[in-house]
């Protein structure tokens, strides 16, 4: 059981969609149990939502698309 996250002071996420990756359009990568527990998943999906991005979580990971558009799952 994930511990509750610490409280929010928006440096991780500002970090986070900083990257040179965001603007692009990319992909980004987070550990799963890191962003939980610094973040908290409540809080980094509403992020992620708000920037109309895709998130999946694969394996120890979260996978963040940063690109608004539609999302083809090939396999």
């Amino acid at each position: 059981m994930l511990s509750p996250p610490t409280p929010f002071d928006g440096h991780h996420v500002a970090e986070l969609f900083s990257a040179k990756a965001v603007a692009r359009g990319c992909v980004v990568r987070w550990n799963r149990a890191w962003a939980d527990r610094e973040i908290g998943r409540d809080r980094l999906i509403a992020e992620v939502r708000s920037r109309g991005f895709h998130m999946i979580a694969c394996g120890p990971q979260y996978v963040i698309i940063c690109n608004r558009g539609g999302i083809d799952m090939i396999c």
